[in-house]
């Protein structure tokens, strides 16, 4: 998987974007401290439910626009969407299976950021399900599918399985509500 993804930097704002979307560029480590560190402050379950939230919102968003700009639609949508964030350092992220009819989904998640993680620059060994922040993001891209498609579902999803915890690889069910 070694596409270029197009970047387009504007010379008189230094704002970088993706297919019109701005984009920002910071290391991992930088994004897992403050992500440990916003964990600590408000506690695991407010920020978890925060961050399931405004991952969702952004899925959605992203898929409308991603479809617009490339033409796609249904799944090829959240199959783009899972590719894009493989390419942008998040992981390396497939479909186990999915259904865009009744929004069941299991995806795939190999050498997460945050599991890649652990141990580096002072982020301690996982001892819950260190991926979740990625949940609320397969809820909006399925959501968004089933909207595109005319499906009437309303879908949650949470992490099942963490390499962060010893397991091979992560896993994330989606279901309807």
């Amino acid at each position: 998987m070694q596409p270029q993804l197009p970047i387009d930097v504007d010379a008189d704002t230094g704002v970088w974007s993706t297919n019109g979307l701005p984009m920002l560029y910071v290391p991992r480590h930088f994004f897992i401290n403050n992500h440990l560190a916003i964990e600590a402050a408000l506690g695991r379950r407010v920020y978890a439910d925060s961050l399931y939230e405004a991952g969702y919102r952004s899925a959605h968003f992203w898929c409308g626009s991603e479809a617009q700009t490339h033409g796609l639609k249904g799944m090829a949508v959240f199959e783009h969407y899972l590719s894009r964030l493989s390419q942008r350092g998040w992981g390396q992220f497939s479909f186990i299976e999915a259904d865009e009819v009744t929004g069941n989904a299991s995806i795939r998640l190999d050498n997460s950021c945050f599991v890649l993680a652990q141990g580096v620059a002072g982020a301690p060994q996982s001892e819950h399900m260190a991926c979740y922040l990625f949940a609320g993001w397969f809820a909006g891209a399925m959501d968004w599918v089933g909207e595109n498609l005319g499906h009437d579902y309303r879908t949650v999803s949470r992490e099942s399985q963490c390499a962060g915890l010893g397991a091979d690889y992560c896993i994330f069910t989606v279901h309807p509500l």
